[in-house]
């Protein structure tokens, strides 16, 4: 295999030499190198050219690079396309369900055509690097927001990041690109990502919570919002639980199906987001009793509608049996809070509420996880850590009277005097 170094005239791109350009006779040059890569069918000879080094080092090192790749069978042909074409045109439709888990496939396709493609989708595949992606990240951040002002959140644009990693990497496996960019850019770190995670956090106290539910109690949604407090499910699941998925008698709900957005509204989907999403959770006595109240109600709706009725077997549905519309079930939880005089906060803050109030009564941390559906108990401590602080001083207390026993008067009465 052949390849060489030489002198490119940086004026008019002709071959140098000795000291001047063959061509046209200017003294100024850049390095540059040119080397066989194969045949073609029809047996002419392939050649790769790349110039603009500063010195022959540099040339030499890239020409070395490159005989590896080609030798070790990792070279890729040169290509014009961009990234945008790659990923519209190839790496979604090849991904697409059932290889891929529709909610997975949608959020990409999602991601891609609203906050990518419109932004570096005319780069070239080949010439992508993490300058592009850096400042993509950096864009989104500041004002990456579509229908209102302001960045995204730095999840968000991990999320991102990690879909366009994936992508590399199958471009990479395809022999359309040889390297990933993804991989030496630089995306929101997760202590950023833990940091905005806890700032944009709502929660609601004990009290909260209980005037919240006292208010919507006789609504038509309030079994909903009391489901969603007791279990803390996610909007997509609460939307999505039927019948069939609860025990009343066991006092269990188990989460197998979703609810999504898509491209004509919404779509029930089977599969869950992780492993320990398809969970089992408990269920209080009180949100027993309210959805057996609500499954009796839900009957009489069902025989008023009569062949109306879509029957989905779904638990929480609108007045002919369909699908609620993710979207119109946040806008009517947003209405409900402004009309109960709570402090505000979104439906899925219920789920964090839910979550704090539990790790404040001292419940396991493991149990709190298992129930929210986390992939780690160690997920579940980073996303509520600002509740742990405030249980240091109840717990030291509790680990005393574990080996000591409870104080008595004389002694409560010398660590009183101790403190003064």
């Amino acid at each position: 295999m052949n390849g060489s170094v030489f002198k490119r005239c940086t004026k008019c791109g002709g071959t140098m030499k000795q000291r001047r350009c063959a061509k046209c006779g200017a003294d100024s040059f850049k390095w540059a190198y040119i080397v066989d890569v194969g045949r073609a069918a029809d047996g002419r000879r392939l050649q790769r050219k790349r110039g603009g080094f500063t010195t022959r080092k540099e040339a030499d090192r890239a020409l070395r690079e490159l005989l590896t790749s080609v030798e070790g069978g990792t070279y890729v042909n040169s290509s014009t396309t961009t990234l945008g074409q790659y990923l519209r045109d190839e790496w979604l439709p090849a991904t697409a369900p059932p290889r891929t888990k529709w909610e997975t496939w949608n959020d990409r396709r999602e991601n891609l055509e609203t906050y990518v493609i419109p932004r570096i989708g005319g780069v070239e595949l080949q010439r992508l690097n993490a300058a592009h992606l850096n400042r993509l990240y950096a864009e989104l951040l500041q004002s990456g927001r579509v229908r209102t002002a302001g960045g995204l959140s730095p999840t968000s644009v991990r999320r991102i990041h990690a879909m366009l990693r994936k992508a590399l990497n199958d471009a990479i496996r395809w022999g359309l690109a040889e390297r990933n960019a993804a991989e030496l850019a630089d995306p929101p770190s997760t202590k950023v990502i833990q940091a905005a995670r806890r700032r944009s956090m709502r929660t609601w106290s004990e009290e909260d919570l209980r005037r919240f539910l006292a208010h919507t109690r006789e609504h038509e949604l309030g079994p909903m919002w009391l489901f969603a407090a007791s279990t803390g499910v996610r909007r997509s699941e609460l939307l999505g639980v039927r019948w069939s998925d609860i025990d009343l008698k066991g006092a269990t709900v188990t989460i197998r199906q979703t609810v999504l957005n898509s491209e004509d509204g919404h779509r029930p989907e089977e599969d869950q987001k992780t492993v320990a999403s398809a969970r089992t959770i408990h269920l209080d006595r009180r949100t027993v009793a309210t959805l057996r109240a609500h499954r009796a109600a839900q009957a009489k709706t069902r025989l008023a509608a009569g062949a109306a009725w879509e029957d989905n077997d779904l638990v929480f549905t609108r007045l002919n049996g369909d699908w609620w519309n993710p979207d119109s079930i946040s806008s009517a939880f947003r209405r409900a809070v402004g009309v109960a005089g709570v402090p505000v906060i979104r439906l899925h803050d219920v789920r964090h509420s839910h979550a704090s109030l539990l790790l404040k009564a001292g419940v396991n941390a493991k149990v709190v996880s298992e129930r929210l559906g986390h992939s780690s108990v160690a997920f579940t401590l980073d996303t509520y850590a600002h509740v742990l602080p405030g249980m240091q001083p109840e717990a030291a207390e509790m680990f005393m009277r574990l080996v000591l026993g409870q104080l008595d008067d004389d002694d409560a009465a010398r660590a009183a005097e101790e403190d003064e």
